[in-house]
């Protein structure tokens, strides 16, 4: 009997294709700088934009420039020569990005324009925080306070930023906060500000965002000064804060105050960097009582709850011969002060109307706080209306 045949099987093995190289990136110019003589070998790009390109560059020969340094090529003129400007305006300046070399670069179809600049080892502000997180308030007021010597420097001598965002606020050596990207950075001729004409809408205070205002004034580089205390102390830069929520922040009552009138009404805001400075050293006085012998002729204003109807006081106040206003401003004499609400913005003496009445006297206006039981007294005295 015959076996049946058995057939083997063998697996072919085909030769193996060599695998394709993978492609060498393109190969990055060495710019010339015939200002300084310097060449600089683009060794990466780090960032690129609506402003142009930003590469890590190698400086040749380096002498008392850093091995690594950042080379922004722009292809606007306008841009680029407001930077070269304000960078030697502040090249003495210590917490503003250093600019090293500014030069031209010709090519047959285009110009590049070049900023040899500072390389910010940690990236932007907004980097930097997604790593650190919130930061503690002592650490938020020595950087911030050095961001604003340096925006002291740009006020006095009448000029404005225009774009403190966390993406121009760059973050250094040993952790060290630097203020750059000065693109649409300007002067003022007047005190009236700048037209509003050139600004991230992220950023910009809300009545300019919206189109209310059209003049961008010191006060408004100050409102973005209080936006970026309250990222650093939230470790969020992904929404603006609100002055409602100020009181939420984890840091002290004074700040809180300052941060409110960063952020608050656009006439009661500091009037510009070297003003926030004085608040941030100094608290303001703690509000005490005083005396009043008749309400006859006064303008009164009142804060806090009372152990009466509001409108009660309101109508003894007007039959006593008193001015009632809804809120103190520079005509106010006396604020009648109840009980604190829990939900102020700063404390127990950081109400919108005791805030008011702090600003007021930075400005010389006197106002005289009484207590309710001096006040229901005043107006129960015959004879004195």
């Amino acid at each position: 009997m015959r076996r049946p045949g058995t057939r083997l099987k063998t697996r072919s093995t085909r030769a193996q294709s060599p695998q394709p190289l993978t492609a060498p990136g393109p190969v990055l110019p060495t710019l010339y700088s015939s200002e300084t003589g310097r060449s600089y070998r683009l060794d990466r790009l780090i960032g690129k934009g609506g402003f142009g390109e930003i590469y890590l560059a190698s400086p040749a020969p380096s002498g008392s420039l850093p091995a690594q340094v950042c080379v922004k090529i722009s292809y606007r003129l306008a841009g680029w020569l407001r930077e070269a400007y304000f960078a030697e305006l502040l090249a003495r300046q210590p917490r503003a990005l250093r600019v090293f070399d500014r030069f031209v670069h010709l090519e047959p179809t285009s110009t590049r324009y070049c900023l040899v600049m500072e390389y910010a080892q940690y990236g932007d502000l907004s980097a930097w925080l997604a790593t650190k997180g919130a930061q503690p308030e002592r650490f938020v007021r020595q950087e911030i306070a050095a961001i604003l010597g340096t925006l002291h420097v740009l006020h006095r001598g009448q000029a404005l930023h225009r774009d403190l965002t966390p993406f121009n606020v760059f973050v250094c050596e040993n952790e060290c906060l630097k203020l750059g990207d000065f693109g649409i950075a300007a002067h003022q001729a007047s005190r009236r500000g700048v037209t509003a004409d050139a600004f991230n809408p992220l950023g910009a205070p809300t009545e300019i965002a919206w189109g209310k205002v059209r003049r961008w004034q010191q006060r408004d580089d100050v409102y973005q000064v209080g936006q970026l205390i309250a990222m650093l102390l939230r470790g969020d830069v992904h929404s603006p804060m609100r002055s409602l929520d100020v009181r939420r922040l984890p840091c002290s009552d004074h700040l809180k105050e300052v941060i409110h009138r960063c952020l608050g009404a656009r006439g009661k805001r500091y009037e510009s960097a070297g003003e926030m400075i004085e608040a941030l050293k100094q608290a303001p006085k703690q509000l005490r009582k005083g005396q009043v012998k008749t309400l006859a002729g006064q303008r009164v204003s009142f804060t806090g709850f009372l152990n009466r109807p509001r409108r009660d006081a309101i109508a003894a106040a007007r039959a006593s011969g008193a001015i009632f206003q809804a809120s103190p401003g520079p005509s106010t004499n006396i604020l009648v002060r109840g009980r604190p609400n829990a939900l102020q913005v700063a404390g127990k003496d950081g109400g919108l109307k005791l805030m008011e009445i702090k600003r007021l006297a930075t400005k010389g206006h006197r106002v005289t706080v009484i207590g309710e039981t001096q006040f229901w007294k005043l107006v129960a005295r015959p004879g004195k209306r």
